[in-house]
């Protein structure tokens, strides 16, 4: 019993007289019935709410969370572009000062008040706002992070073939510009038409004519809508469904799902790395990956380069967006959370360096069949995921083999992220709102449904633009917003001391001098200077290097938008598209190469 009235510390507003404390030197908390439940009702509470029911349950669900679609298609793609190997001293940096540090602390705050995101800022009522912001935030990227998903599920069934479809330039989507060789043919006839006939300036690669003309369709702005691509919309409706059933009986359910979802990701990465190691050129990608070019030491003093690094560790650790908080809620009062919080950090690190491994092994042996260098076949995001990677595998003996694996591992690795942002969404409402836990089945159906309907445009033909918009002016700057509220509110509005005194009672020991230097002075700084960093960045987002929304959008997406630089692009492509309703074999044109990045 004496447990949990230490448990209740958190929730408790006004300070206790040091006098009243027990004789161990812990608090004898007096409180108040009216406001927090008795020992026995609160058995009662913990049992309806649900706790891990294995030993490994809530750790497996930490490292699925973690390790994300952006440890693979992101990450590697961030340390070539910053110095390789030098990558690597900021992005520890910011670990050890910025990740780990947040990382514990949302795990030691929601394993103590057992509670959701937003019930949690009892602590200090007047900022329960940021329980709001954190559900807000999780429902926008849950919705277009199941779009992410939905493009896994249709190339993994895409690649249920003898011969993969985006192998070759002989089908009804490609056009002129189509070609495996880095050298555009003219002599060819594409679709009927004469490619000789035709002024041809870019190449385009089969996946890529793929992606842009056969998966999505893209229209050439999001102004232009288009129509809803049937296929797409199925798969996202599969995809919500498989999320829906992971979540039925809440952490019982995907407490058991994870041990699959968690660790089969790993046994792929290893086949495709062992599979790539064995490839024509594949340590030439490696060396390009992680050995620093002569002027690479220099990016160390790029600012750019360290805030590149802390993005990475925040938007693969998930701090902000009440993930965290919910998972270790579920947790015993006396888990060792600092203990997963450093395997959790650590391990999420290593796979995404691991991960850089298993892609440019396979990007450098397509350099190499292509007869060109690395750096021409690189990319990142989607552009990575669904162009770059799928054509290396193209390449491959035993295409679609290869092609099944890949996708269905990035199809885990994307559930495993929506699991724990729904269940956040979930928890909060019912811990807010004690009337809806007995039907958590239908807040949960109801949290699906609305994200279905809600992703209906991002399914449509400018699909990608509202992924673009949605990726980019709701999941960036606004959750560091709310880290560095969460951080300074639990530090200086409740206390450090209290804070720390509440972690001893759960594990046993104070947080040392580095956790206190982090959480009171390192980490909210950090955090601020990466505001103030990419708040002179935000002139608008652009796909295809044209801007997204028009004028007609308003001025708040509007103002840093048109660009001389996009103007120009935008007058180009329009010029482009006028002798594409002439001649639709320059329908080519249409589709510039992706230029589109997730923060997910």
């Amino acid at each position: 019993m004496d447990c949990c009235f230490k448990k209740k510390g958190l929730l408790e507003s006004e300070e206790t007289d040091p006098s009243q404390n027990g004789s161990d030197g812990t608090r004898d908390l007096h409180i108040s019935t009216e406001t927090f439940q008795t020992y026995d009702s609160q058995k009662t509470a913990d049992t309806e709410r649900g706790k891990w029911t294995g030993r490994f349950d809530f750790l497996l669900s930490a490292i699925g969370y973690a390790v994300g679609l952006g440890n693979v298609w992101r990450f590697p793609y961030k340390c070539y572009t910053n110095g390789g190997a030098v990558f690597l001293i900021p992005y520890t940096i910011m670990l050890a000062f910025a990740g780990l540090p947040m990382f514990f602390l949302e795990l030691s705050f929601g394993q103590y008040a057992s509670l959701g995101p937003i019930s949690i800022w009892r602590i200090s009522p007047l900022f329960t706002g940021l329980g709001y912001a954190m559900c807000t935030l999780s429902l926008i990227v849950s919705v277009y992070y199941n779009v992410i998903i939905m493009y896994t599920l249709f190339y993994f069934f895409a690649s249920f073939t003898s011969k993969l479809p985006w192998s070759d330039c002989d089908n009804d989507w490609n056009t002129c510009a189509c070609s495996k060789t880095m050298n555009i043919i003219t002599n060819a006839t594409i679709g009927g038409v004469n490619c000789s006939t035709l002024n041809i300036t870019k190449r385009v690669s089969p996946t890529e004519e793929y992606w842009q003309r056969y998966v999505l369709e893209v229209t050439p702005s999001i102004n232009e809508t288009g129509y809803i691509r049937w296929q797409l919309f199925l798969c996202n409706v599969l995809a919500w469904v498989v999320v829906f059933l992971c979540l039925i009986k809440g952490v019982k359910s995907s407490g058991k799902v994870v041990y699959f979802t968690a660790t089969f990701p790993y046994v792929i990465l290893f086949i495709l790395m062992v599979r790539g190691a064995t490839l024509p050129n594949s340590l030439e990608g490696v060396k390009f990956y992680i050995i620093p070019g002569k002027d690479d030491w220099k990016k160390l003093l790029d600012a750019k380069v360290w805030g590149d690094a802390a993005q990475q560790i925040f938007y693969s650790l998930g701090p902000g967006w009440g993930g965290l908080i919910t998972m270790s809620s579920y947790n015993k009062f006396n888990n060792n959370c600092y203990r997963d919080a450093l395997i959790v950090s650590i391990t999420n690190c290593a796979t995404s360096v691991f991960a850089g491994f298993v892609i440019f092994s396979v990007l450098g042996f397509m350099a190499g069949e292509m007869g060109v260098e690395v750096s021409k076949v690189v990319a990142h995001g989607p552009g990575l995921a669904f162009v770059a990677y799928p054509e290396g595998i193209a390449r491959m003996p035993g295409a679609p083999f290869w092609a099944v694996l890949f996708f269905f591992m990035l199809f885990t690795l994307g559930l495993d992220s929506m699991f724990t942002g729904l269940e956040a969404i979930v928890s909060a409402l019912t811990d807010e709102f004690l009337a809806l836990r007995p039907r958590k089945f239908l807040v949960l159906a109801s949290i699906c449904v609305l994200g279905l309907i809600l992703g209906i445009p991002c399914v449509t033909q400018a699909g990608m633009y509202w992924v673009q918009l949605l990726d980019w002016y709701a999941a960036s700057h606004s959750l560091f917003l709310i880290v560095f509220l969460e951080v300074v509110v639990i530090n200086y509005v409740y206390g450090y001391r209290r804070f720390s005194e509440d972690i001893r009672t759960m594990i046993g020991f104070k947080p040392n001098f580095y956790w206190g230097a982090c959480w009171l002075v390192l980490t909210p700084l950090i955090i601020l200077g990466f505001l103030a960093l990419f708040r002179g960045q935000l002139t608008g987002e652009t796909w295809r290097r044209l801007t997204s929304p028009s004028p007609e959008w308003g001025p708040a997406l509007v103002d840093r938008t048109l660009t001389p630089a996009g103007q120009r692009a935008k007058e180009e492509h329009d010029a482009k598209a006028e002798l594409a309703i002439v001649n639709p074999a320059m329908n080519l044109n249409h589709y510039d190469s992706i230029q589109f990045e997730t923060h997910i």
